[in-house]
């Protein structure tokens, strides 16, 4: 019989269903803000908030797509005042990408709404199953930021 280190599909299962509770928890959110944002413009808008100043190439490669792709998506929102361009700090030719005023309350308006979504749902677990779901999720996104073996990030690193 050959040893398997690697979570069993019964678990991977379990897990696909949880993420997707999560993802509901998610989506529901984000339909519940107003302006209404797609899901790449509310990734666009998370992408610039957590690399304020991001050039057009940088959000491009964070949210992984091309170029001319991340600069229509970028034009619709700074269309819609959630996003503003100013020349680069380093090199005034390039352009920087801030969050405006207004996309700062709606980023913080569904993080309410989601955390109270979430809140309830996790009030109906007990207090072992919270505290065993912190540390599952903290190792998990732990392991996520880190390269997978094999990877090209891994390879240039």
């Amino acid at each position: 019989m050959a040893f398997h280190d690697g979570p069993d599909p019964i678990h991977a299962a379990a897990i696909d269903d949880a993420a997707q509770a999560l993802l509901s928890a998610w989506d529901a959110a984000r339909e519940q803000v107003t302006p209404r944002l797609s899901a790449a413009q509310l990734n666009a808008l998370l992408a610039v908030e957590r690399a304020e100043g991001v050039n057009l190439g940088g959000l491009a490669a964070e949210m992984d797509m091309l170029l001319s792709s991340a600069s229509r998506l970028c034009d619709r929102l700074v269309a819609s005042g959630m996003v503003e361009r100013a020349p680069g700090r380093a090199d005034r030719r390039e352009i920087a990408l801030y969050l405006t005023p207004s996309s700062r309350i709606l980023l913080a308006e569904l993080r309410r709404i989601r955390r109270l979504a979430l809140s309830s749902t996790l009030e109906r677990m007990s207090l072992s199953g919270r505290a065993a779901l912190l540390r599952g999720l903290s190792e998990f996104a732990a392991a996520a930021a880190e390269p997978a073996v094999g990877s090209a990030s891994a390879r240039t690193a």
